[in-house]
């Protein structure tokens, strides 16, 4: 790691308790944001017909999908799930049958089973916790989704869909060059495409 990437990694770092903190605090007073999220997306976001849409199942203060999940089902959309597969690896992405039940995988997420298809996404919708317009993303700084979006872009077209509170847009995201932007960000105010996809 040089010292230009050491830097950045220590601004991510020391942003990271501030924007958990901030998000918390937008959950709390927007509690009906997933309504209002999953209603901005069906209305902007491109989706192919019968096209798959990797998702998550929300933790903590994560802004919750699971009412778009719901309403991509009734449209006909496969909805994939990520399993953690290892250290500095992308994450698979399988195929979620709606009831199937989840197992407690690592850092207490639900994770589909191993032997559950593979999804090839057109859409990947990606939790975080500071966003820019510029499609910069704050993750969690195991960088899974990171090279998760590396590893499709470079199979196929993929858009990838930032899900958060409009609380936690920041003018500027640090970042380095193996950071993955996104494409489009939807709020509890709006669906918006970011720079990075213009």
């Amino acid at each position: 790691m040089n010292i230009t990437d050491a830097n950045v990694a220590a601004e991510k770092e020391a942003l990271r308790h501030d924007m958990r903190v901030r998000r918390a605090h937008m959950k709390a007073q927007t509690p009906d944001a997933p309504l209002r999220m999953a209603e901005h997306f069906l209305n902007a976001i491109p989706v192919p017909p019968d096209g798959a849409v990797s998702a998550y199942f929300a933790i903590g203060d994560e802004a919750d999908p699971a009412p778009l999940v719901a309403a991509l089902r009734l449209r006909g959309h496969p909805i994939a799930l990520p399993r953690v597969v290892g250290h500095q690896l992308p994450l698979a992405l399988h195929i979620h049958l709606e009831n199937a039940p989840l197992k407690k995988g690592g850092f207490g997420l639900f994770e589909p089973e191993s032997d559950w298809p593979l999804a090839v996404p057109a859409v990947v919708i990606v939790p975080l916790l500071a966003f820019d317009r510029s499609g910069n993303r704050l993750g969690y700084g195991a960088g899974y989704y990171d090279r998760t979006l590396a590893a499709l872009r470079a199979r196929h077209a993929v858009t990838a869909v930032g899900y958060a509170y409009a609380g936690q847009e920041l003018t500027h995201v640090p970042h380095h060059d193996g950071d993955q932007t996104l494409d489009w960000v939807v709020t509890e105010l709006c669906a918006r495409k970011l720079a990075s996809a213009v």
